[in-house]
């Protein structure tokens, strides 16, 4: 799988990378993780990202400039609020999302799947991933997380129950399931488990799924972890979801360990493994900025993991 050679993370080095280069959001994420930060100071943040509509945009996920709405960077801004306890029901910024998400901005009403991309996109930087093909819909992804977070901070609603019960069939169907869905699906499972909503799917099930699509999915090869866009288990193991690390994935997890380092770069930072294959070049220079301290702390956050090596 890999060589015995245990190159180790520069974990400082890898704090001052982020303190000096991240944006307000990202850094008020690491320092609620690393400095006893407050998560109220991670709400203020995302919500500059949040439209008047209640969705987000603005190039929240630094892939695509795009001001206006999408359900993408919406769902992205959930994953923020779930990973730092930020999800109160109460809050404007949740009251803000469930408005938008009711409104069915960008959402596909006779497939029943909120967009992947949305045509706007291409009026802006954007990688090439995010420039709008066909229906725009891509799996579940990010349907079937924001259709459980509408069920347990919106209107639980049939249609919503649908999408939920869908995609636990295309689990089941053994289709592909990539590593931005596996993450889709975790968050749905969380909403679902946290909120003690039993009765869409067999909740046991849904988790043996997750499972074996989690294993499917991450790449065995770890010398390609760091080197091309494949998931790692850094991709998906970050504080959360340990309960889905079987004996298979927790030697995935021990081996891209062994590596932190030799993926470290001088600076302290950790770089993105993809390009954007459009004509932005200086867009992606920026965006590139952006993300990696980002992925620092996905980093960070995975090398405290204790799994018991």
């Amino acid at each position: 799988m890999t060589n015995n050679v245990v190159i180790i993370m520069d974990k400082n080095a890898a704090k001052k990378f982020v303190l000096e280069n991240a944006r307000p959001l990202e850094l008020a994420v690491y320092k609620f993780y690393f400095e006893d930060g407050f998560n109220q100071t991670v709400v203020d943040e995302l919500s500059k990202f949040q439209n008047a509509d209640g969705g987000f945009g603005h190039a929240l996920e630094p892939d695509f400039f795009n001001p206006n709405s999408s359900p993408i960077a919406t769902n992205d801004a959930i994953i923020t609020l779930s990973r730092v306890n930020a999800l109160d029901r109460d809050s404007d910024i949740v009251k803000n999302i469930v408005k938008y998400l009711e409104s069915h901005d960008s959402f596909d009403k006779d497939k029943k799947r909120w967009l992947f991309a949305i045509d706007s996109n291409k009026d802006y930087p954007h990688a090439i991933w995010w420039k709008k093909k066909g229906d725009g819909i891509s799996n579940f992804n990010p349907s079937i997380s924001l259709a459980a977070f509408m069920i347990c901070y919106g209107t639980r609603i049939s249609l919503y129950e649908k999408i939920i019960k869908e995609g636990l069939d295309f689990l089941e169907n053994g289709e592909t399931v990539g590593g931005d869905d596996i993450n889709c699906y975790l968050m749905a499972y969380e909403f679902l488990t946290s909120n003690c909503i039993s009765d869409i799917v067999d909740l046991n099930i849904f988790k043996d799924l997750l499972c074996k699509a989690i294993e499917n999915c991450i790449c065995k090869d770890v010398s390609k972890y760091g080197v091309e866009y494949v998931p790692m288990p850094s991709s998906i193991f970050t504080g959360k979801y340990l309960e889905f690390i079987t004996p298979e994935i927790k030697s995935l997890i021990a081996a891209e360990k062994t590596i932190l380092g030799k993926l470290q770069m001088e600076d302290g930072g950790f770089d993105i493994t993809w390009k954007w294959y459009t004509a932005y070049t200086d867009e992606y220079e920026q965006a590139r900025a952006w993300w990696r301290p980002r992925i620092t702390i996905e980093k960070l956050l995975f090398n405290e993991l204790q799994i018991g090596e």
